[in-house]
């Protein structure tokens, strides 16, 4: 969508005319389908991520509706899981109420015509009405006060979640059995970034022109942690510690949306990144990929 808008815009002019703005608005741009889902309702949340799709419940009948799964961390638990389901199912009265009311106005509003015959009025494009929440359903919970979860990171494929909280401890979590597979302390003010480390010594060492598969590569996890000053790198899930990167007061780790290419003719495999930015200087410079 965002493509077609960039090859069918036009220059044009603003009109001070509000109501013009809105119709060209309307019919101009297209929309995005979405879904939403309200999981404050069950506890607060500071962060939050699908990490998914999951089977239907096991009463539930066999149906083409999709199922998700949603890991949310904050105040009242550390780290909860809920299922999200597309399907908006409502209660018979609400549904019978819905039809209802819908008929009962289209036939006042006959009446009303017949009755009182006006001169039509133009019509306006109605703006969408607000699209309700789906269903939301609690799985299970971690509470362990006073411990807070405060920041969650997902891995590319979404099956591990590193989780940081109030108290310095860093859970991994594995998002399908929903079981706790590791745990770090003394990291307070820790964060997190999902890294993928060449650890084939034989071909790190040879040509740089070497074409590196994603087999070459295996996840970790970055943990900066700035009261240590340094950058720890762990291979995964229960790997050991691999490399420790001293870094400047100030500094932060960052990751793009995206991942960056040499070239898009490479058929080289591109890993996951992680950056390391000095506030102090204004440096960005990337940790090295290669674990020799």
């Amino acid at each position: 969508m965002l493509q077609k808008s960039f090859n069918e815009v036009k220059p044009h002019v603003w009109k001070d005319n509000s109501e013009q703005e809105d119709a060209d608005d309307d019919s101009s741009f297209g929309r995005i389908p979405f879904q939403i889902w309200n999981v404050s309702k069950f506890s607060s949340s500071a962060d939050a991520a699908i990490v998914g799709l999951m089977p239907p419940p096991l009463l539930e009948l066999q149906s083409s509706q999709r199922h998700y799964c949603a890991i949310t961390v904050g105040e009242d638990a550390v780290v909860s899981a809920y299922r999200l389901s597309e399907d908006r199912s409502r209660s018979i009265v609400g549904a019978i109420l819905s039809r209802g009311v819908a008929a009962t106005f289209s036939t006042i509003s006959s009446l009303s015509k017949i009755l009182w015959r006006s001169e039509p009025s133009p019509t306006k494009k109605s703006r969408p009405k607000p699209q309700s929440f789906a269903k939301t359903s609690p799985l299970t919970c971690l509470k362990d006060s006073p411990r807070k979860g405060e920041r969650l990171t997902l891995s590319p494929s979404g099956t591990l979640a590193a989780i940081t909280d109030s108290l310095g401890r860093i859970l991994l979590l594995d998002t399908h059995a929903l079981v706790a597979v590791r745990l770090w302390k003394g990291y307070r003010d820790a964060s997190c970034l999902f890294v993928e480390m060449l650890l084939n010594k034989d071909k790190a060492s040879s040509s740089l022109h070497t074409e590196y598969t994603k087999g070459d590569y295996c996840l970790c996890l970055a943990i900066h942690a700035p009261r240590k000053g340094i950058i720890e790198i762990w291979q995964m899930r229960t790997g050991a510690r691999l490399l420790t990167i001293p870094c400047p007061k100030g500094s932060r780790i960052l990751q793009p949306s995206t991942r960056f290419t040499s070239s898009p003719f490479s058929s080289s495999y591109s890993p996951l990144e992680v950056y390391l930015f000095n506030g102090d200087s204004g440096q960005l410079s990337v940790l090295n990929r290669h674990i020799g």
